[in-house]
């Protein structure tokens, strides 16, 4: 056996290299892509990306883009986990949603997630979700000692929790086996309603709440900080830490006035948080908002160990499509591991069919199972923050730590995050965020695939019983897919009143190797707004111009090789107008050839990062498809 010596290193016997010289290198590489005035940092710049936030990724972290030390898990600032052991003894809870009114298929429902792995229950009652009556016949079966019970009441709060705390009564729960949340939040609801008058008396009533939990129920909490309805609206990532900074704050202030100390106003609040399909920022997310707010708590004066946060992870609503739902299976997979390896607390994935209505029973298992194989197959649990390290997370956990404190220190400069909402500060800047979110969607450079990228317009939809109408009047709930989706829907409507979809013509110039790489682009774009396509092969004008009659399309495109559009393009554009066409397209970048193609017929350039949305709108309109 051949003993090694000690701290030899591993990278001994290659060479030393620098930042410099990986630099040179990269100086190369994009000299031969055509960049001829990039040299040092620049390179590494250009190979940068852009995120929300002024937050950027580089291509290579080292050594020296090491923030500060983040500190052990369990201990201050908590940026490496809330408890010492992490989620390594029992895995995180699993808490799955339940908002379908009927109490019945509801308890049942209940019964299936708990006898199936789902360790807490998240509850939306009152309004047109749960009747707050019907909450003993929801929970019928449950053992209330057991499994830990969250609501999300709205504006009747106040009657759930008396409800629930009833029911721990009659069945003779004791008061120190009572878990979960009574889910009061003012701010949040005055965030989704924009109604203010009852505020006043709603914070009145949480703190009560949270004073009746400190005096008797010591594993219950009284308040929700939900930062949902920020990422819902469209938020970045530190607009919702920001805001959820500021709401814990204002209630602070109300539960230490009402005569709670510090470190028990901090054991009232549960922080939740949207999770979603970038990982890596999802796990910088849940890591900055513990560091956040241990310096929040620490500046009030709370204890080191109150001020670790209870967090609970929500798969985003955002990035969930009704189109193709299947692939948000693999998105809340993804924002799960995120979640997990970020170290929520508590995490609930949205079932994949969850933006189409009411989930089934199918949807449900395959929530609850996404959970089940990564804490009990992928062991993700057992590693205490395994990102922890990463000079990437690191860095990343500390930039969007520092953006969400300066946007939390805005809010507190307005009048806190009441007079924010009120004067539509917060609504305003979130706004603008979505719009710059929205042209990066309308032009693919955010891809949904299923929707935006990779369309089948020929799926089967899925039928769903209506979900209850959510709380509105306030900040709006957006969904990345939405613009696509309407286009489809366009399309749809077409083909239930005409028998046939919208179509268009694809003129394909040449050989398959030529026109295959635009074509397939051509047609994938076009599909991402229900417009079907029909592609005939051919350089002879005349024979294009009479595959267009025939294909019954009034719109045409032209998809080859640059070579080939300066050889045949205007000839066969010339040749589609007089057959017809009421707008002939060309896929790619003209160059020198734009003003002559022009001439002869082509209307627009069609290219990678153009405004699809826009394009596809028009393309319907054209067509004669009604909005």
């Amino acid at each position: 056996m051949t003993v090694l010596p000690q701290g030899l290193p591993l990278a001994a016997e290659f060479p030393d290299t620098t930042r410099e010289r990986w630099q040179h290198l990269v100086e190369g590489v994009l000299r031969k892509s055509g960049a001829q005035d990039v040299a040092g940092v620049q390179a590494e710049e250009a190979l940068s990306t852009e995120l929300q936030d002024g937050l950027r990724v580089r291509p290579l972290y080292t050594a020296e883009d090491s923030s500060a030390a983040p500190g052990y898990p369990g201990f201050p600032p908590f940026v490496r986990g809330g408890r010492p052991q992490g989620s390594a003894v029992s895995g995180w809870d699993v808490r799955q949603r339940h908002a379908d009114p009927d109490p019945r298929r509801a308890n049942e429902a209940v019964l299936a997630d708990l006898e199936n792995g789902v360790t807490s229950l998240w509850l939306e009652v009152g309004g047109a979700g749960l009747p707050v009556a019907a909450l003993p016949d929801v929970l019928a079966g449950v053992y209330l000692d057991l499994a830990a019970v969250v609501l999300d009441a709205g504006t009747e709060t106040g009657d759930a929790a008396e409800q629930l705390l009833r029911l721990y009564a009659e069945r003779g729960v004791p008061a120190e086996a009572a878990a979960g949340n009574l889910g009061a939040d003012p701010l949040g609801l005055l965030a989704r309603t924009g109604k203010d008058a009852d505020t006043d008396a709603q914070l009145l009533e949480a703190a009560a709440l949270a004073g009746r939990c400190a005096e008797g129920y010591p594993g219950l909490r009284a308040l929700t900080v939900d930062a949902l309805g920020y990422h819902e609206a469209g938020a970045s990532p530190a607009q919702e830490l920001g805001c959820s900074l500021a709401t814990a704050v204002a209630y602070l202030r109300e539960l230490t006035a009402a005569g709670l100390t510090v470190d028990a106003a901090c054991a009232q609040l549960e922080f939740r948080y949207a999770a979603d399909g970038d990982q890596f920022l999802t796990i910088a997310k849940f890591r900055a908002a513990r560091r956040l707010w241990a310096r929040v708590a620490q500046l009030c004066g709370a204890s080191p160990q109150a001020a670790a946060q209870r967090q609970h992870a929500v798969t985003s609503s955002v990035m969930m499509t009704e189109r193709d739902p299947w692939v948000n299976m693999l998105r809340t997979t993804v924002a799960c591991l995120a979640a997990g390896v970020g170290g929520a607390d508590a995490v609930s994935v949205l079932p994949f069919d969850s933006a189409v209505g009411l989930p089934d029973a199918f949807a449900r298992r395959i929530a609850r199972n996404t959970q089940a194989i990564l804490l009990e197959e992928s062991n993700l649990a057992r590693v205490i923050d395994p990102a922890g390290g990463s000079w990437y997370v690191e860095q990343l956990t500390d930039e969007l730590a520092r953006a969400a404190w300066a946007w939390f220190q805005e809010l507190e400069r307005a009048g806190g995050q009441r007079a924010a909402l009120v004067s539509g500060l917060v609504g305003e800047r979130i706004a603008d965020t979505w719009a710059e979110r929205s042209t990066a969607l309308a032009r693919r450079r955010e891809p949904i695939t299923g929707v935006s990228e990779f369309p089948h317009l020929h799926e089967q939809p899925l039928l769903r019983t209506a979900a209850p109408a959510p709380l509105g009047g306030g900040l709006p709930r957006v969904r990345r897919a939405e613009a696509f989706e309407a286009l489809r829907s366009r399309s749809d409507a077409h083909l239930a009143g005409h028998g046939a979809r919208p179509r268009l013509f694809l003129a394909a110039l040449g050989p398959a190797a030529a026109h295959t790489a635009r074509s397939s682009f051509a047609g994938n774009l076009f599909q991402a707004g229900g417009i079907e396509t029909t592609l005939a092969e051919g350089v002879e004008p005349a024979a294009l111009a009479e595959a267009f009659a025939a294909s019954g399309a009034t719109v045409a495109c032209l998809c080859s090789s640059d070579r080939l559009y300066a050889e045949h393009a205007k000839a066969v554009a010339a040749a589609l107008k007089a057959a017809g066409a009421r707008r002939v397209l060309l896929a790619g970048r003209p160059g020198e050839l734009r003003e002559a193609l022009e001439r002869a017929g082509v209307d627009e350039f069609v290219f990678a990062g153009g405004d699809a949305v826009a394009l596809l709108s028009a393309l319907l309109d054209e067509i004669g498809v009604a909005r």
